[in-house]
């Protein structure tokens, strides 16, 4: 069976600077490995056989260091964006996809098992499966309410704020492609939007291990100092 995944790793990564001001995102370093080494190596343990890369900014440089992907005994291919296609418009350009793959972005770190991530959206035969992770945000002000005459009605001392964010896993059922616009700009905001316009059930599963997007300085350095010192917990 073709298990495959497509890696979206075609951003400039620029909330990221300085770091992506020579490297792009994918290849900056998380410890001893670039950050999408480290999702190939644990796509290989967990029995992927077959990743497309969507590229697009600094694609060459990116090629160059994965090849086809025989050093970690995993099938690797690209498919090249001509002009930005945003997260899920790439995903058109794609001719060869399986009925159900796996699409992430590649700046994360998890110890997400994704073969059973997988299994569970294959077996329950779903159209798109988004992981989530559970985040609180603290507000570091008092909180003032009040009303149309600027009186104040209430007061919350520095609120904790809870919500569901998308980790930026998801397994996808090929139908989804009837709803990407081909060649264009087009992003998982815009296809969920459409998905509830049109009264499509995307799952929701959620995620209570380890799970950190490197998109910004402060969780790029967080997310190396915990892979250095648990790296047992990401790589078999």
């Amino acid at each position: 069976m073709d298990k495959r995944a497509v890696i979206l790793a075609g951003g400039k990564g620029t909330r990221l600077k300085p770091f992506t001001l020579v490297l792009p995102k994918p290849l900056v370093p998380v410890d001893e490995y670039p950050i999408l080494e480290i999702v190939i190596r644990q796509l290989a343990q967990f029995n992927f056989n077959h990743i497309t890369i969507a590229v697009n900014h600094q694609a060459d440089l990116i090629k160059a260091f994965f090849g086809n992907g025989e050093k970690w005994n995993i099938k690797i291919d690209y498919s090249k964006e001509e002009k930005p296609l945003s997260t899920m418009g790439p995903l058109k350009l794609i001719k060869d996809l399986p009925e159900d793959f796996l699409v992430m972005n590649g700046d994360i770190l998890t110890d997400l098992d994704y073969s059973n991530f997988y299994r569970t959206h294959v077996t329950n035969k779903e159209l798109y499966t988004i992981l989530s992770k559970k985040r609180e945000d603290k507000v570091e002000y008092g909180i003032l309410e009040t009303n149309e005459a600027n009186s104040l009605i209430g007061f919350k001392e520095k609120p904790v704020n809870h919500y569901q964010v998308s980790t930026g896993i998801y397994m996808v059922n090929k139908k989804v492609l009837n709803d990407i616009p081909y060649n264009t700009s087009f992003g998982f905001d815009q296809l969920m939007l459409k998905f509830i316009n049109d009264n499509k059930n995307v799952k929701v599963q959620p995620f209570d291990g380890y799970w950190l997007d490197i998109g910004r300085p402060d969780d790029y350095e967080k997310a190396t100092d915990i892979f250095s010192k648990n790296k047992k917990n990401f790589l078999k």
